[in-house]
């Protein structure tokens, strides 16, 4: 590897001599722009606007543009001379644990390797020392003409340093948090856990930028005149509703394929796997329209029912009290036939023969009056 800055540490009042490294490299594919008629390059080309010729980078500078938009020239001369100590160290100013610094605030990475045979003891002692107290040195220094912060920390034998984002860097993250409330219940909160559990084992480094390697497959077959076929990407299919609970055990499940374990049925799981399927869920508005007809329907079934069963009582009462009255009527007839018969012969004859006659029709009414319910 080629380094691309030389200084030193400054840790208190010793000084290693170092070389910076990149730690990181791009594999991401870089394309040119092409004329798409004939295929030709399109290059972007640097220009002085006063004479209009092109220059190469021997001829190019800094200068700093003001808000009128006059240009303050500025030289690497003029930044070297600058009163600054970081400008060739690497200067520690604490040693703090490593969980109390924000990943938002950690950007490029680099190598620093010992400039020397004599900066080989120092370089080791700085090494160790970080190790044991299980700290990260937190440092500031000038890289590209600007000054930087820095965290140093151990990665096997070799001390790494990742660049760090000043303070008043991070947005703070305002707006971004859901504005409604949302309550998670503790069922759903275990099978987060046991996704989290099995997708947590899997090995960072077996993974891989599968969209490179399609670009790769894809500009060889180009090159070679042929075209891969192209799988069309899985649809998901749901509603606007998503089922969580039934998402979040399919999750689980799938995991557990993957890993080539047994696919264990969660305890609140009691539907087959489709059922596990996003789905779109009907909205109590309608459940509500629906289920009014039929409370309609029961209510006209209530009324019709009370009112058959009110006339059929009515018509019973009404018969019963009919023929009450008609044994009434009668008794007293013939009590008052008896006296007018005990009163006079004569009468008694009369007497007897309207007697005959009255109970000879109501004998013949309570004959006719089964028939009469009957046609009812």
């Amino acid at each position: 590897m080629r380094s691309i800055w030389n200084g030193a540490i400054s840790f208190g009042l010793v000084s290693i001599p170092i070389k910076l490294f990149n730690a990181t490299e791009s594999h991401s594919i870089s394309f040119r722009q092409i004329h798409t008629e004939d295929g030709g390059r399109v290059r972007y080309r640097k220009v002085c606007e006063l004479d209009g010729e092109e220059l190469d980078a021997s001829e190019i500078g800094k200068a700093y543009e003001d808000a009128d938009g006059s240009l303050v020239p500025i030289s690497d001369d003029d930044l070297a001379a600058l009163p600054l100590p970081t400008a060739k160290t690497i200067e520690i100013v604490t040693f703090v644990p490593a969980d109390s610094i924000d990943p938002l605030q950690i950007d490029a990475a680099y190598y620093l390797s010992a400039g020397g045979a004599a900066a080989a003891k120092p370089y080791t002692l700085l090494r160790e020392a970080l190790k044991r107290s299980r700290k990260v040195a937190i440092a500031k220094y000038a890289l590209r003409g600007r000054e930087r912060l820095g965290m140093l920390r151990v990665m096997d034998d070799v001390i790494a340093m990742h660049g760090l984002l000043w303070p008043d860097e991070i947005r703070a993250p305002e707006g971004v948090a859901p504005e409604t409330d949302v309550k998670i219940r503790d069922a759903e909160l275990d099978l987060a856990d046991a996704l989290m559990d099995t997708l947590g084992e899997v090995d960072v480094a077996t993974l891989h930028d599968d969209y490179r390697e399609a670009v790769e497959t894809l500009i060889a077959s180009k090159a070679g005149g042929a075209l891969p076929p192209v799988e069309a990407p899985e649809s998901h299919r749901g509603g606007k509703v998503i089922d969580l609970m039934a998402a979040l055990e399919k999750s689980v499940r799938a995991a557990r394929q993957a890993r080539g374990e047994e696919a264990a049925e969660p305890a609140q799981e009691a539907e087959p796997a489709e059922s596990a399927e996003v789905t779109e869920l009907k909205s109590r508005k309608t459940a509500a329209r629906k289920e009014a007809p039929a409370k309609k329907s029961a209510k006209a079934a209530t009324r019709t029912t009370s009112k058959a069963s009110t006339k059929t009582a009515t018509k019973t009462t009404s018969k019963a009290a009919s023929k009450s009255a008609a044994k009434t009527a009668t008794k007293s007839t013939s009590k008052t036939a008896a006296k007018k018969s005990a009163a006079s012969p004569k009468a008694s004859a009369a007497g007897a023969k309207k007697s005959t006659a009255t109970t000879a029709k109501k004998t013949a009414a309570k004959k006719t009056a089964p028939r009469k319910r009957a046609s009812a």
